[in-house]
């Protein structure tokens, strides 16, 4: 009976580009022995090279150590799954000369499969030790791992009664958009008015999110409002992860009708009744402008086109400060009011995680990465 075995593969950039290593292993597929495993750094490099890294590294161990196997290669990474298994395009030209190395060593009829990243623990914790062993002043090879140092995205503590959250949620990455001029001046900037784009410090703010976000194990999809300072802001996070950006319209901010382009302070002075009763109940719109009752309506519909179109699929989406509220008011089933008491910085993301059984977890809320 022909051999078979498990390549597992891991890589990871603390900084994104910055720092990188790579974790590869080998396992007998029928018994789980470990067969051969490395860890090593390979200098500054983004978190897509550490990942194609890691999976060169394993498929050179499968044909020193089983030549003749059958090989099932296992990785967290969505990316350099489908694009190894020629679903998906190779378009970022860094990965181009990688990919065609690892395709010159994978045997014939070899079975891609994407694992979740608690699945993929040991190929991690050999590229962290690499780095680890690095740092400390050692030579950067390992072939035993250490403890895992690379962040993840936090799980949700099981609750009572929460057992039946079972299966792969779909979840969403919700990027507020970097600064803008409005953002800097603090004057309502909602979808009916101006549509400013990203300063220097938007487009800066959008690359320390987009290095958050592939520390955090990445993403399969970019989706984004139509608005210039959210498309923006996407196109960098979709130019790293090397993936296309897709327009969700649900995800608008809403319309503030006469009171965009100006600060709150001004409206109170100009709209002292209409400001009023707009704070008293999200149901009252401001003059010419989207009730917030209304755009949660709108946000719902696009949160349920998202969940059934990215089924299991991680997803990045590009919005504003209300939109973004909603959701996580939506996931906690709490009452409309709760929208005024969160706060959402700029380029700050939240993430939250949808199940199959329709229940959601709320992951993180506001980080703001430095």
């Amino acid at each position: 009976m022909t051999a078979r075995i498990i390549v597992e593969a891991d890589g990871g950039s603390r900084g994104n580009p910055g720092p990188s290593s790579y974790g590869a292993l080998i396992r007998d597929a029928d018994t789980g022995m470990l067969i051969a495993q490395r860890g090593e750094t390979i200098g500054i490099a983004t978190n897509n090279v550490a990942e194609y890294s890691g999976l060169i590294a394993g498929l050179e161990l499968a044909r020193e150590h089983a030549p003749d196997a059958e090989v099932e290669v296992r990785m967290d990474s969505k990316l350099v799954i489908e694009q190894m298994a020629g679903r998906w395009r190779i378009k970022h030209p860094d990965m181009k000369p990688l990919a065609l190395q690892a395709q010159r060593l994978t045997p014939a009829d070899v079975t891609w499969t994407w694992v979740p990243r608690e699945h993929n623990k040991a190929a991690d914790a050999l590229a962290n030790a690499a780095l680890d062993d690095e740092a400390s002043g050692g030579s950067g090879k390992v072939t035993e791992p250490g403890p895992t140092r690379r962040a993840r995205v936090a799980k949700a503590p099981a609750a009572p009664g929460w057992t039946a959250m079972t299966g792969e949620p779909t979840t969403l990455i919700l990027l507020r958009h970097g600064v803008t001029e409005s953002t800097e001046r603090k004057i309502f900037s909602g979808s009916g008015g101006a549509d400013p784009g990203l300063t220097e410090a938007g487009a800066e703010q959008a690359r320390r999110a987009t290095a958050w976000i592939a520390r955090h194990g990445g993403a399969d999809v970019v989706l984004s409002s139509p608005l210039r300072r959210t498309q923006e802001t996407a196109a960098v996070v979709a130019g790293e992860l090397d993936l296309d950006v897709t327009v969700e319209p649900g995800l608008l901010e809403a319309s503030f009708g006469e009171w965009d382009g100006f600060t709150f302070a001004e409206i109170q002075e100009r709209w002292p009744t209409e400001i009023t009763e707009w704070l008293g109940s999200t149901a009252v719109p401001p003059p010419g402008g989207e009730s917030f009752d209304a755009v949660d309506s709108r946000v719902a519909e696009a949160r349920d086109r998202i969940l059934r179109t990215y089924v299991g699929q991680t997803v990045v989406a590009v919005s504003h400060v209300t939109p973004i509220k909603l959701l996580v008011r939506g996931a906690l089933e709490a009452p409309m009011s709760t929208i005024y008491k969160m706060e959402l910085s700029p380029a700050s993301i939240t993430v939250v995680a949808w199940w199959p059984d329709g229940r959601a977890s709320v992951r993180n809320l506001n980080v703001v990465p430095d």
